[in-house]
């Protein structure tokens, strides 16, 4: 596993959302500055949207870790597709409220208790939606329904909706939107990262686990994920997360472009395992057929870094080159076997990446 062999505390690039990794891009530091603004308003909605990938998620969690519990009861929630009801009872059930066995009216009742104890002791009420485009209108009209909750003239809570770009269309472009539209307060969309921000980005999170320099980035390998990833932070963490593995295998002290283009064809290989079908909708793949396409992106990823290791090699006779190869591809079986469990897990979660991109991430293709 590359942790080991570079002597690093952590992953640096791992896919879970984790607030150490925060790195302040341009476009994340003025989703804060919208943030804080609205915090510092005590009312309202405030409506961040990004593309799949672009660090909503990870926004949030940083929020979230910088908050005074003492000033604010926040609670985050993760929406999906359902109504009113439902969104309000989860809100309760974030805020530790019980509604087993009341109606709606009760749930709302008890939510504004909950926020008027809340203010009686000196803490505002802040609810966090993630992935609010799939909220239907019942559901936002609830959540607008909370907003109104008010003590002595001021708001009791306040909602920030975090969701991906059609969110904002559809909030924007809505007639049954307008009485929630009037009270967004602030709104900001996550763009990609700069193509001069990525080199800061990947030392930022290498030495959060202890990075002193080893492995090195290349600059033109550090170019080629800027443009192959197009600055989305979970494209580039997949890249740059597999490009490590690779050198680790092959014991280099530098990523360079070749093994840059090499994770990114390993990528590839895990993208193609799934095609989107025009003609029918996408259905669960058994466990079976997630397995084989596990081993068939192993087998590439194998491919390629012995490849990548056989094209250092000085030009030889053609069996003594075969021969050459042969063996270096043994050896370097055997050293992957003790890499098999970790790679899995990479390209379980590349996979749901996959799923991720069916629905409309804009992701450049490796080919140049």
């Amino acid at each position: 596993m590359y942790v080991k062999h570079y002597k690093l505390t952590g992953r640096p690039f791992q896919l879970t959302p984790d607030p150490r990794f925060y790195f302040e891009s341009a476009t994340h530091r003025k989703a804060m500055s919208y943030l804080g603004y609205g915090l510092a308003q005590g009312e309202g909605f405030i409506v961040i949207t990004g593309d799949i990938g672009a660090g909503k998620t990870t926004l949030v969690a940083h929020l979230m870790a910088t908050i005074d519990p003492k000033r604010l009861a926040a609670v985050k929630i993760a929406a999906s597709e359902m109504d009113g009801d439902t969104a309000l009872r989860l809100a309760a059930h974030a805020f530790g409220i019980e509604t087993d066995g009341v109606d709606k009216a009760q749930v709302l009742s008890r939510l504004e208790a909950f926020m008027h104890q809340q203010a009686r002791a000196g803490r505002r009420s802040l609810l966090i939606i993630d992935e609010a485009q799939t909220l239907g209108f019942d559901a936002l009209e609830a959540m607008r329904m909370l907003s109104n909750f008010q003590l002595g003239g001021q708001s009791l809570v306040q909602i920030f909706l975090l969701g991906q770009p059609e969110f904002r269309e559809a909030v924007a472009g809505s007639p049954e939107l307008e009485q929630l539209r009037q009270r967004v307060i602030a709104s900001h969309h996550l763009e990609p990262m700069l193509p001069h921000e990525v080199q800061p980005y990947v030392e930022h999170r290498l030495k959060l686990v202890g990075w002193t320099g080893n492995p090195r980035f290349d600059p033109d390998a550090l170019e080629r994920l800027a443009d192959v990833s197009r600055g989305v932070p979970r494209v580039l963490n997949t890249l740059a997360q597999n490009a490590m593995q690779l050198a680790a295998d092959q014991d280099k002290d530098a990523i360079d472009l070749a093994i840059v283009e090499a994770a990114c064809e390993a990528r590839e290989t895990v993208l193609a395992a799934s095609p989107p079908s025009a003609e029918a909708p996408a259905v669960k793949v058994s466990a079976e057929e997630h397995r084989q396409s596990i081993r068939a992106a192993v087998h590439s990823l194998r491919a390629a870094a012995g490849e990548a290791r056989a094209a250092e090699m000085p030009s030889e006779d053609g069996d003594d080159r075969l021969a050459a190869i042969e063996a270096r591809l043994a050896r370097l079986e055997g050293r992957m076997d003790e890499h098999d469990e970790m790679l899995e897990r990479i390209l379980a979660k590349m996979i749901a990446l996959v799923e991720d991109d069916e629905d409309g991430a804009d992701i450049a293709p490796c080919a140049a």
